[in-house]
């Protein structure tokens, strides 16, 4: 099954450690179920000095599975579950609390 998370949508955390954290998508994994999210899962990778980058210990953002996120709803920015909808031909996201498109 497609993913109904996609790259560039802003989510909010609704488990886990970082609970209640927003931030938009950076990756979709969507072979493993899982998103990359801006600022969430932070983990510390100590990394080595090569030509291009400095070494040494670099916070980045690490996978979370994409049961552990929601959908933010453009009207009122609290958690949505996402439908589809017929528009002119075209299948489009909608958010189930309030009927607003999230595809642009």
């Amino acid at each position: 099954m497609a993913l109904k998370i996609k790259k560039g949508d802003k989510v909010v955390v609704i488990s886990g450690s970082d609970k209640g954290k927003t931030g938009e998508v950076l990756r979709s994994i969507p072979t493993e179920n899982r998103v990359v999210v801006q600022g969430v899962n932070l983990v510390k990778r100590h990394t080595r000095a090569s030509a291009t980058s400095q070494g040494g210990i670099i916070e980045k953002e690490a996978t979370i599975h994409v049961s552990n996120v929601a959908h933010v709803d453009p009207k009122d920015n609290k958690p949505t579950r996402v439908g589809f909808k017929l528009v002119d031909d075209r299948k489009v996201r909608v958010a189930k609390r309030s009927g607003e498109q999230l595809d642009r």
